[in-house]
């Protein structure tokens, strides 16, 4: 059970009548409180809840529209998208009760200062590392129109420009990061053919590539919500057409892929996280065609190579800079090779 999910059912009892859960992790609560419901942006904790409390949960950047009489809110790693969330549930609130959960040192006393907006706030637990806030929303906000919180900014490119839309909570929110800026200048003669922009963020290669490569097919991953809202977003500000699928991690990808290009991320939360890349690099050559290439940036203290090198085979350093490796790997050509000896082979030998 997740440490705020614990810290919630400590004070079980507030929460017996028609509940949202907004961002709520992929534990048993659902089970413990019957007559709540939830709101994910996750798209792993989505399907988690959607296995064990099928209908129960939704998955996306909005509001449900269901009504609720309460809602509780588990801490997002963004201020920004922290922000847009308060609001969101605020709006829906007047005269009701909004609570705030999270982990100490993700900044939930911080973000509980943002419940004075709404009302009185107070502490109503601490516990697992972690708090429980509560607001009764006497001053409720107007509903946030969340297209008007993205941020819109230009990439000078070779071709021309490129419109960049990202939403609150989005990797690089706004802003061109430093590994996409290298992968962006070694994205020449790659193989036609399908090509998958996994963790896509806010679409920056995803759309590059489509416009770069028109002919090939491209699909953009990603495991956010606001992320993915992000990419539709910014393909349809460049005129662009592209697949969009959510997903946790590379299960979720096609097959058959002639090429991967990622800028992973290694932050969960406040947490460090690993797992999603080295499970990509481990399980690519299922996703790639033999031949098919995978290109990847990451921080120079991360060493991937040895993962890319068990899994693919030679892993080259095609650039480095700003602190990150660029690296490039192939899905050997399979060559069929019979293990068994033709008539001739076996009476040569006879004869040596």
């Amino acid at each position: 059970m997740d440490p705020r999910s614990e810290v919630l059912l400590r004070q079980a009892e507030l929460f017996t009548g028609n509940l949202l859960l907004a961002g709520l992790p992929g534990d048993d609560l659902l089970g413990r409180f019957p007559a709540a419901h939830g709101w994910s942006w996750h798209a792993g904790e989505q399907a988690l809840l959607q296995a064990r409390f099928a209908g129960r949960s939704q998955f996306g950047v909005n509001v449900p529209e269901a009504a609720f009489e309460a809602a509780v809110l588990f801490l997002p790693k963004s201020r920004e998208l922290c922000d847009y969330l308060l609001q969101a549930l605020a709006a829906r609130l007047g005269g009701r009760e909004l609570f705030l959960v999270g982990e100490k040192r993700a900044g939930i006393e911080r973000a509980a200062k943002q419940l004075s907006s709404y009302g009185k706030p107070r502490k109503l637990d601490s516990a697992r590392h972690c708090q429980l806030w509560q607001v009764r929303v006497d001053q409720a906000p107007a509903a946030p129109d969340l297209m008007t919180l993205a941020q819109r900014y230009e990439l000078p490119l070779a071709d021309g420009p490129l419109s960049i839309v990202s939403l609150p909570g989005v990797f690089s929110h706004g802003r061109l990061d430093r590994g996409s800026a290298l992968l962006l200048q070694h994205l020449d003669q790659l193989p036609a053919g399908h090509i998958l922009d996994f963790g896509c963020g806010a679409g920056v290669l995803g759309a590059t590539l489509k416009r770069r490569y028109p002919e090939s097919q491209v699909t953009l991953l990603d495991v956010d919500a606001f992320a993915l809202a992000s990419s539709r977003l910014t393909l349809q500000a460049n005129d662009l057409q592209a697949e969009v699928v959510a997903g946790d991690g590379i299960h979720a990808a096609p097959f058959e892929l002639d090429v991967i290009i990622t800028n992973p991320p290694f932050h969960q939360g406040v947490h460090t996280e690993y797992q999603a890349t080295e499970t990509l690099l481990r399980e690519a050559t299922k996703h790639l065609k033999p031949g098919g290439e995978l290109r990847l940036v990451a921080n120079n203290f991360l060493k991937y190579p040895p993962i890319i090198e068990a899994s693919l085979g030679p892993c080259t350093t095609l650039a480095a800079a700003d602190g990150f490796h660029l690296y490039q790997a192939k899905r050997p050509v399979e060559v069929r090779t019979s293990t068994r000896e033709s008539r001739a082979e076996r009476d040569w030998r006879r004869n040596l």
